[in-house]
């Protein structure tokens, strides 16, 4: 129980947004930094309302596949790098996790093999 205490506070005040839906795409989660980020958005609210179609079907096939999806966006300045994947309980896919990072526009990139 402690463990899981500590979990939400460290996730609670990292500099990263992160938003939880479950497999119907309605909010479940969302820290400090993802309500700051979306604020029309609230715990429970349907991620189908805010999203165009596309983005709704892919998210969709994401959790049908159990499959895990990246890119990067930039928007007013800002760039973010975008990490979607399912979270799984009792080892079923539950939904998906997504992870909001603002990055530096220009980013190094280091190839280390």
């Amino acid at each position: 129980y402690l463990c899981l205490i500590m979990l939400e506070t460290y996730l609670k005040s990292i500099d990263v947004a992160i938003t939880i839906c479950d497999i119907n795409l309605n909010i479940v989660y969302m820290n400090e930094k993802s309500k700051a980020t979306f604020t029309n958005a609230n715990i429970g609210d349907s991620l189908i309302d805010c999203h165009k179609e596309s983005s709704i079907l892919l998210m969709k096939k994401l959790i049908a596949e159990g499959k895990s999806n990246s890119y990067s966006i930039e928007k007013n300045g800002v760039k973010k790098i975008i990490h979607q994947t399912p979270w799984i309980k009792n080892d079923k896919i539950s939904g998906l996790i997504e992870f909001s990072i603002v990055v530096p526009l220009e980013m190094p990139h280091f190839k280390r093999d």
